[in-house]
């Protein structure tokens, strides 16, 4: 949230022309062929006529960027003179997308780029095959993130993102053998134009070692005498706001050595001693969430969230403050937003800088942390609410585990004071917990520590306060808030859907991507013929395109006549894909068996996309059966092509821009009290796809926007699942009382998916039958039935298509810069920066 001071002269007096405004290339075609050749000439070292493909964008990629960039420095030094309130936005994740279409959208240059590079005999549209997603994201969390910031540039909010730049990503995901297989994702190799480094603005990062107390005046103070260092180097990326001229940051940080290369071991023959520093800390920004089934990932992970948490704070706290700030002023300057637990570690870190370095009283300082932090809490499971044993963080961040033991015991005496001696609850409270080990429950401690916490759709939010963290409810009244999740309009309906933009902008006109409730207009039109027949050939256009990206990339085609049945999202049992997949196993079954004709099944393509964390068998094991029903329902003559399972490896935020708009069925079916919000679900409903869904996360939210009558519920409410399972849930009575459940397992279990060998997907049926934690065979029955009215109203394309068009026109509410202002209102009080 601010710039570089002015350059000065050998004798320090300022040159005049170092106080010019930074002055943007003409925005026209021939100047922007002159940039374009000027970049081609002096960043790669090329003429128009030896480049290649790869030379052509990354110097497309580097003329959009001058463009951007004097906007940037300019909101950065306005920033810089006005001091204004601002957010710092923490999260481990940013799932950006490919940058080059999204930032001509927001800089106006689109059209401009396009006539300027055929002015050069240069198709865009081959240059922007070549752009390489950045791997710096997993799944909704990122996306989210990505999201956030691209609105508030668009609401001229000062903002910073900060986050990790991996050097690998998460993995790039490959099958073989139907089986998922991880490979690094090497989305660096060839470089990243988009991004600034500073090398010579490094923060130094410290772990390990030992704290010890000294006297300071006559005051007792506690210091960190760290073990070892790393350096946290800033990669800068520029976040455009849409057409309004605002850009702001989002600043990733790299590992490295402090002292990466020991000459003297390297003289004595030990070459790989001589880099073991530079290897161990480098591991720190290589992969996104490293799989922590072992002490050593545990710590890697650890080390991560730190190493980047504390080179934000000290960024901020050092070089973007004036040097004379009055830090006891800080919450009027500066809100820090903890994207779920992972940057929790912020806390105790903030209060180790003001009370360590700053010199500043516990108690001063601990007031100003609670007013400078606030939590988005993202889920509901107890496995992903981040706990870290004593020992480690003991033994990685000695100082802040005496902090966040002295915020433990201050806020115990709190809770003392205000119930008794309420042992049971007291324990229920605490930051640490005694079992099964001593640990740092890192949720707790953001909820101590933040001005608010909210849930991320109106049930989540609901259930975080009754189910998650009621006693911190009552005893915080009015911290717990709620943010419903929001997508970006601009990737996700107009970079993603240009068509269907196209038809919403002749219908309404300009000014909607920027004000999604003016969306409610386009009602009126669902029920005008010559508008639903415009909008099919849409959603028909968009799925030739499709067939087109899925025929390239991995040779899959998507029939003509198909409904297009889609389930995209990280692959996790609560997410429950093997509740579809059974619907799958029920169809074909019917089929096989004579049961059902052929003829008589509405033909779909059902697609999955879906990565599974490394280390989660059963996860791995369900993709596994996707890709082998896939295979024998495919190849089956006696299906006639009506029933088609594709499963494009390696979804991702490319992918999701062609995908979704062509969807006619969006998959939203986890057990009902499991996923805090979703956004996919967000994202097809926009692009005119219906869903079929539970009462779970945002779903409800959906369905009360558009209506039961354009939406498929069904399955059990969160207190429906609640009350099974207070009865004793057996999975077992549910497979024995329904046929068609019964028949579909069994084919599974037979082998008939895996080549005779009823081993190989044994460990999925014996946990249907006998765990299945997320009540898949619960729901199994509500969910066929509704997918038979599915068909039905398929069978219908008119009615469908008026459907869709109210799905389209109902849900302008999940508009991520609606949730900014949400943000804004309840949490933040960050107004606009002109």
């Amino acid at each position: 949230m601010t710039g570089p001071t002015a350059p000065s002269n050998s004798t320090g007096a300022t040159h005049p022309l170092a106080l010019a405004p930074v002055i943007a290339p003409p925005s026209t075609v021939d100047g922007f062929v002159r940039e374009f050749l000027q970049n081609l000439n002096l960043e790669r070292g090329v003429t128009l006529s030896a480049s290649n493909p790869n030379d052509r964008y990354i110097a497309l990629a580097y003329t959009v960027r001058d463009y951007l960039v004097a906007r940037w420095l300019e909101d950065q030094r306005r920033q810089r003179e006005t001091q204004a309130k601002g957010v710092c936005y923490l999260s481990a994740e940013y799932l950006l997308g490919r940058q080059l279409d999204n930032n001509l959208l927001a800089s106006g240059l689109t059209d401009i780029a396009t006539d300027a590079l055929a002015a050069c005999g240069i198709d865009i549209g081959e240059l922007r095959e070549l752009e390489v997603e950045p791997g710096l994201g997993n799944g909704g969390l990122g996306r989210l993130a990505a999201c956030f910031i691209d609105s508030l540039a668009t609401m001229s909010v000062p903002n910073v993102g900060y986050g990790i730049r991996y050097e690998y990503g998460i993995f790039r995901q490959t099958f073989v053998g139907g089986q998922q297989v991880e490979q690094p994702d090497a989305w660096l190799s060839l470089g990243s134009p988009w991004e600034f480094p500073h090398p010579e603005a490094a923060q130094t990062i410290s772990f390990g070692g030992h704290t010890e107390t000294y006297d300071d005046g006559g005051v007792t103070r506690n210091r960190w005498v760290p073990g070892w260092d790393v350096e946290a180097v800033p990669y800068n990326y520029m976040v455009p706001g849409y057409q309004n001229g605002r850009v702001n940051t989002l600043r990733l940080w790299s590992a490295k050595a402090t002292n990466s290369f020991d000459l003297r071991v390297f003289n004595s023959g030990d070459y790989e001693e001589a880099v073991r520093a530079q290897t161990f800390a480098e591991n720190i920004s290589k992969v996104l969430y490293p799989e922590d089934s072992t002490p050593q990932g545990k710590e890697l992970r650890l080390q991560q969230q730190y190493f980047f948490v504390a080179a934000s704070i000290r960024d901020f706290l050092d070089h973007q403050l004036l040097p004379d700030f009055d830090l006891t002023k800080l919450p009027e300057r500066v809100i820090f937003q903890l994207n779920d637990t992972h940057p929790v570690i912020a806390v105790p870190e903030f209060m180790r800088v003001l009370t360590d370095e700053k010199g500043m009283d516990w108690d001063a300082a601990w007031a100003i942390t609670q007013q400078c932090f606030a939590y988005t809490c993202h889920t509901l499971l107890p496995e992903a609410l981040e706990v870290w044993s004593v020992d480690l963080l003991g033994r990685l961040l000695p100082r802040h585990l005496e902090i966040i033991y002295r915020i433990n015991e201050e806020f115990l005496v709190a809770v003392r004071e205000r119930f008794g001696d309420d042992e049971m609850r007291i324990r229920n409270m605490s930051i640490i917990s005694e079992f099964p080990e001593r640990s740092v429950r890192m949720a707790y401690l953001a909820t101590v520590a933040g001005a608010k916490v909210n849930g991320v759709a109106e049930l989540h939010s609901q259930l975080l306060r009754d189910k998650v963290l009621p006693d911190f409810d009552e005893f915080y009244p009015g911290k717990f808030t709620n943010v419903t999740n929001g997508i970006t309009p601009r990737r996700f309906v107009r970079l993603a859907n240009p068509q269907l933009s196209g038809l919403i902008t002749e219908a309404l006109g300009g000014g909607w991507l920027t004000d999604m409730e003016r969306l409610r207009e386009l009602e009126a039109y669902a029920e005008d013929p010559d508008f639903r027949a415009a909008f099919a050939e849409v959603k028909a256009a968009n799925k030739r395109r499709l067939n087109d990206v899925l025929l390239a990339r991995d040779g899959f085609e998507v029939s003509d006549g198909h409904m297009l049945d889609v389930m995209v999202k990280r692959l996790h049992e609560y997410k429950r894909q093997m509740l579809k997949l059974l619907h799958i196993v029920t169809a074909y079954e019917g089929i096989v068996s004579g049961a059902v004709a052929a003829s008589d099944v509405q033909p779909r393509t059902f697609i999955f996309g879906a990565k599974a964390a490394p280390g989660y068998a059963m996860a791995k094991r369900i993709i596994h059966l996707i890709n082998a029903v896939g295979s024998v329902v495919n190849d089956d003559p006696r299906v006639e092509g009506r029933l088609k399972v594709l499963f494009p490896p390696n979804y991702n935020v490319t992918l999701a821009e062609r995908l979704i708009p062509a969807a006619d069925l969006s998959e939203q079916i986890s057990l009902a009290g499991k996923e805090a919000s979703g956004t996919g679900n967000m994202k097809f409903a926009l692009n005119g796809a219906l869903t079929i869904g539970t009462d779970d996360g945002a779903n409800v939210e959906i369905r009360q926007l558009v209506g039961d009558d354009n939406f498929f519920l069904f399955g059990m409410s969160e207190p429906e699942v609640e009350g099974l399972w207070a009865r004793g849930y057996k999975p077992s009575e549910f497979y024995q009382a329904d046929d068609h459940l019964r028949r579909a397992i069994d084919l599974i279990a037979s082998g008939a998916f895996s080549d005779g060998d009823k081993s190989v997907f044994e460990p999925i049926v014996s946990n249907l039958l006998y765990d299945d934690r997320f009540m898949v065979l619960a729901d199994y029955s509500a969910y066929i039935d509704a997918q038979a009215k599915v068909d039905a109203a398929y069978a219908d394309q008119d009615a469908w298509t008026r459907s869709a068009i109210l799905n389209v026109a109902r849900c302008g509410f999940f508009s991520s810069d609606r949730s900014m202002r949400d943000y804004i209102e309840r949490i933040w009080h960050t107004p606009p920066s002109l």
